[in-house]
């Protein structure tokens, strides 16, 4: 078979498939434009998800009709004023969304330069269909339908319209978070589904497009090292979500989908969160452009760092500075559904079970008979008064007004600490809270030299698989930094001669078995800093204080002040809140006082 050159048509077509995957695509190339134009306010239209129809006005620069007719044509651009495409500024360069788009959909574009008259040009599927005068304000407005109506073979491929609406609405939440100056509109089939206002908050613009409960719940990033800076907003760990479609990452004003930051976020979360749980953030790296290459995919979601290990590192570190200053913190947001558990209160009646006190009180019969009537008359009997240890008080409680945690009250199952703040009523996860106590002590000590050790007086062994025990005795001088000393014993066990003193008396048995298993899913994925922070919340969690343990009032407070000077307490180590609050409005809701 000879060596042919390809017709134009089937050139654009071609190039479709890479810049045209599906209404999803086509929509950021479009909206990617009117940005570039200089919009203010840019409004989309869908019908069916996009597969029938999508409309995007903008009220930006506009074209003549010289240079409509130019724009159809493959590579043809206003983007590039020179030949140095590492300086490029703009969200496309490359001068084939409009002809590709129009080669695989019924196409009509309207657009009016300020002081002129507007004009139209409609191509289907790659034929000009007409052209002529056109009645608009200034800007551009383009209108897609039919989209692949003349390619079975790609229109099969499409998903469903819910599917690709949702899709849409993603490119549209990434565009106008990158540009919190501009405003976006997003409608579906005539229902409005985003409204953004223009000159927007980058932190307010975050929220209003993801929950609005994060600006309450988040915390602010600005890190700078050398020409590199990373702003932007980062969830608390605590206030996460079950899958990734939540973490907005932006390289110089363009949304991406890299995998070096996604992997950078993780890792900077990586023991504060469970792993089938993910942070809400939004990023933005700021860098030179002689830094980063966006010219690596058709559709420019990808891009190449010069220094990759910077830009991850920078990541990680400004991350982690930005939550380290978020302290205690944790969600304080009561649902709708938790308060709506909390019943009111009432007391026996005559039909209770309960046994009377010896000397217990009768109420005569008539508030029985009437079914109403003051409390009193509605007390049968009364139930023996619940029992509950009480300890002498040697001096004077401290005043809960001095901490931000409260002091503590009590204790319920024996595995929640109920404190009194100055603002509302405090509940801790016993368990939760001390596991990542115990991780922040393991982190000091080892950046202090290590962990110190205590060893067992009769070494304990422990079977496990072969491939087990292959992976903890890899790791050998390495656990033994963190306390914990192993050797070989034979080829399915492993003897454990000390372990981290900070566990105390702890499941030996458990955290080994624990310990291979972290190691078999995270041996290649993680780096060894991170490999060892697993290791590390592992055993904190194998150490710490077990629900079901009774603690006295002492040790329930120094529990709480420690809380409150360690970093990341607001959450355990697989990202579960450890404590939440009650505040005095809340509890007013549930006695119906507000």
């Amino acid at each position: 078979m000879s060596i042919r050159r390809l017709p134009e048509h089937l050139v654009n077509r071609i190039a479709a498939g890479e810049v045209v995957e599906r209404p999803a695509s086509a929509l950021k190339e479009l909206v990617e434009n009117s940005i570039d134009a200089g919009a203010r306010r840019i409004s989309v239209s869908l019908s069916e998800g996009g597969l029938s129809a999508i409309d995007v006005a903008d009220d930006g620069c506009g074209m003549t009709p010289d240079e409509i007719a130019l724009a159809l044509e493959r590579h043809a651009t206003s983007k590039l004023p020179d030949d140095a495409i590492e300086a490029v500024t703009t969200l496309g360069f490359r001068g084939e969304a409009l002809p590709s788009i129009g080669s695989v959909a019924d196409l009509t574009i309207e657009s009016r330069v300020r002081g002129a008259d507007g004009w139209h040009r409609r191509v289907d599927h790659g034929e000009l269909v007409g052209e002529g005068p056109a009645a608009l304000p200034p800007g551009t407005r383009i209108r897609v339908s039919n989209l692949f109506a003349k390619v079975p073979a790609r229109r099969k491929f499409l998903r469903s319209a819910r599917a690709e609406y949702a899709a849409c609405v993603d490119v549209i939440k990434r565009l106008a978070m990158a540009r919190p100056d501009i405003g976006f509109t997003l409608e579906h089939e005539g229902r409005r589904a985003i409204l953004v206002a223009p000159d927007e908050q980058r932190v307010d613009r975050v929220a209003a497009l993801t929950d609005r409960d994060l600006a309450e719940n988040s915390v602010a990033v600005d890190f700078r090292r050398e020409a590199v800076s990373l702003t932007g907003v980062a969830g608390l760990p605590t206030f996460n979500r079950g899958v990734a479609d939540h973490q907005f990452l932006f390289v110089n004003g363009r949304p991406v989908k890299d995998r070096l930051l996604i992997g950078a976020v993780r890792g900077a979360y990586q023991d504060m969160l469970a792993r089938d749980r993910h942070p809400v953030i939004a990023l933005f790296v700021e860098l030179p452009g002689d830094q980063v290459d966006v010219n690596v995919h058709p559709a420019k979601t990808e891009v190449r760092f010069r220094d990759p290990g910077l830009v991850r590192g920078m990541i990680v570190g400004g991350l982690r500075a930005a939550l380290d200053e978020a302290g205690h913190r944790s969600v304080q947001r009561p649902s709708v559904a938790a308060l709506g558990n909390w019943q009111a209160g009432g007391l026996p009646t005559a039909s209770s079970t309960a046994p009377a006190i010896p000397n217990g009180f009768a109420f005569g019969a008539a508030a029985e008979r009437s079914g109403q009537g003051s409390v009193w008359d509605r007390v049968a009997d009364f139930a023996p008064a619940p029992m509950a240890r009480a300890e002498p008080a040697y001096s004077l409680p401290p005043q809960q007004a001095s901490y931000p945690m409260g002091v503590a009250r009590g204790q319920v199952a024996a595995t929640y600490i109920v404190a009194e703040a100055e603002d509302g009523l405090v509940i801790v996860d016993q368990h939760a809270a001390h596991e990542r106590l115990v991780l922040e002590r393991m982190r000091r000590a080892m950046a202090d030299g290590g962990v110190a050790r205590q060893a067992l007086l009769l070494p304990e062994v422990v079977e496990l698989d072969e491939v087990g025990c292959d992976r903890l005795e890899t790791r050998i001088a390495e656990l033994a930094e963190m306390g914990l000393e192993l050797e070989r014993f034979g080829p399915k066990a492993m003897l454990v001669r000390a372990t981290p003193a900070l566990l105390g008396q702890g499941d030996v048995h458990g955290l080994i078995v624990d310990l291979a298993d972290e190691l078999a899913a995270y041996d290649e994925a993680l780096s060894l800093k991170e490999r060892l922070d697993h290791v590390a919340a592992t055993m904190a969690c194998h150490g710490s204080v077990r629900a079901g343990r009774t603690l006295s009032v002492a040790e329930m407070n120094a529990l709480l002040r420690e809380m409150e000077v360690t970093p990341h307490s607001g959450q355990c180590n697989h990202g579960r809140p450890t404590w939440i609050k009650l505040g005095h409005g809340d509890i007013e809701k549930l006695f119906g006082r507000k």
